[in-house]
């Protein structure tokens, strides 16, 4: 798909200057189906072991929270200042961690990001008061913030266009693993005494994080993207043949890259040195989409929800720790299963359709379990597990991998670590406030009026993806800034491509892309 940008010279022979749309790089129109290779799974699910980290400390926290509390003394409120903390001191880590992905590259980012987590867990498993225990879920804090904002950027830059939707979800599903794994850490130490278990519990998640410097180190590549911004374009294109299938072009990747990293540029330079904070239209766009998307995912109470998942079950009537922790299970894998679905949807489907099922099943799914809370109802826990069962399902099939998906696709590639960290500061944010004041908030209004309220906040995130999110679904991340451009009508943008295809010409007479005669035409999507 292509759109004319500008038309040079006159009559039969003028030539006409094309952007394409979708594809691997401009002026790819071919239909064929790249296969993912190999190097690209194993870099890929390197990256989304990271996501287990947060996954498991969701998990444990849900399982060890009370086991704490009774331990340790602690108050409700000092509860949810040692639950939403980590997100809190997660904010900090998002906020460096660009610094790091852009100066030193992703692979260090992801062994800084571990080493944080096992001094955190250690620090914790060693807690004797409320005071060591919030020490070490500062360090755990600032792992998460790393890990957030690193693990789908990388698999996005060292992903194919035609799979990044699916790849890049698997950093969500990896964080359903580790939800699961940290519920199954409570019935491995079911039987051990409250003040060890926790402790063992906390102490078991090191093995991730030493996994994943081993990874980092030894089997994990450095972003293509990132070595082309370091003027290291041979080594760029080695990962690339690794990325793409055996036979594929790699160069007009490669050129790709190099040439969207001018047009940034050029564009930044036309509106000052800070383009994030002077935005053209087209990237301001961009950072309400990405960042907004991110908000969004914490503002519905999903990490709130999971960590008091055992406080809503109690409520609700199930006070067997048995049956909670059974509950617990079926809920994890019920969520792991459809976070496996959503995946496959997103590249064939869509970003926007899964977004608005999701959105509207939350929804629903909110004021079902709303209904375990009001009046005297015999099937107070039945409407709990089964509106906690499709909350869960709904947010894991368009939220939960599109919410990281989306910003890590559209943000320009000269801008995407820093606006990642934009973005991952927000949701930290969000979500901090969230797990916060879920027990307060909910004890204060109540528990049913709580979940009628999480219904209206999915209204509100359904409209904004309706007004504000375009369809990204098969472009390349070099075409991003050109289709926002578009979209919002940024000469800056154009005009800095224009620049760029006039200078590819006079520097080497590289052949122009295909007219619209001899590649399919479009007029480019409307949000």
């Amino acid at each position: 798909m292509s759109t004319v940008l500008s038309t040079t010279g006159s009559g039969p022979h003028a030539k006409k200057l094309i952007i394409t749309h979708e594809g691997e790089h401009h002026g790819d129109y071919s239909d064929i189906s790249l296969k993912v290779t190999r190097a690209t799974v194993i870099f890929t699910l390197c990256a989304a072991l990271n996501s287990c980290n947060l996954g498991y400390d969701i998990g444990v926290s849900t399982n060890a929270g009370s086991l704490i509390q009774r331990d340790l003394g602690l108050t409700d409120i000092q509860r949810e200042l040692f639950v939403g903390s980590l997100n809190f001191w997660s904010i900090f880590g998002s906020l460096f961690s660009h610094w790091i992905c852009d100066v030193y590259g992703r692979r260090k980012s992801f062994q800084v990001a571990a080493l944080a987590f096992i001094i955190g867990l250690i620090i914790m498993a060693c807690a004797n008061g409320f005071a060591v225990l919030m020490m070490g879920r500062f360090f755990v804090g600032l792992g998460v913030g790393f890990g957030l904002a690193i693990d789908p950027l990388y698999i996005a830059e060292v992903s194919p266009a035609a799979h990044r939707g699916e790849l890049v979800t698997w950093s969500e599903m990896a964080i359903n693993v580790g939800i699961v794994l940290g519920f199954f850490s409570g019935i491995v130490f079911y039987n051990v005494d409250d003040n060890l278990e926790w402790r063992l519990m906390f102490a078991m998640g090191c093995i991730l994080p030493v996994v994943m410097i081993i990874l980092s180190r030894t089997v994990m590549v450095e972003s293509p993207r990132w070595l082309v911004s370091k003027g290291q374009e041979e080594q760029a294109k080695e990962i690339l043949r690794k990325v793409y299938p055996e036979g594929f072009d790699v160069n007009p990747v490669a050129q790709d890259i190099k040439e969207a990293l001018e047009r940034e540029r050029i564009a930044e330079q036309q509106i000052g040195w800070n383009v994030i904070l002077f935005p053209t239209r087209a990237i301001k766009r961009m950072l309400i989409v990405g960042v907004g998307t991110a908000v969004a995912q914490q503002a519905v109470g999903i990490d709130a929800i999971q960590y008091y998942l055992i406080d809503v079950l109690d409520e609700s009537g199930i006070t067997s720790e048995k049956a909670q922790l059974g509950v617990l299970m079926l809920l994890g894998i019920l969520k792991l299963f459809f976070i496996v679905v959503g995946s496959k949807l997103l590249d064939r489907r869509g970003r926007r359709p899964l977004l608005f099922v999701s959105l509207v099943g939350m929804c629903g799914a909110c004021i079902l379990t709303s209904f375990s809370f009001f009046g005297k109802n015999k099937n107070k826990s039945t409407f709990a597990i089964i509106g906690l069962s499709l909350y869960l399902s709904f947010f894991s099939v368009g939220m939960g991998p599109g919410a990281w998906l989306i910003p890590s696709e559209v943000f320009a590639t000269s801008i995407r670590a820093k606006s990642m960290s934009i973005a991952t500061f927000f949701n930290r944010i969000t979500a901090t406030l969230m797990a916060s004041t879920f027990l307060s908030t909910a004890n204060a209004i109540g528990w049913g009026p709580f979940f009628i309220m999480l219904a209206s906040i999915s209204v509100v995130v359904l409209v904004f993806v309706c007004c504000m999110l375009p369809e990204t679904k098969g472009r390349s991340l070099e075409d991003m800034s050109l289709y926002f451009a578009e979209l919002t009508g940024d000469d800056s943008i154009l005009e800095a491509e224009r620049k760029v295809i006039n200078d590819r010409e006079r520097a080497g007479g590289v052949e122009m892309t295909p007219t619209p005669q001899e590649a399919p035409s479009s007029t480019g999507e409307a949000a």
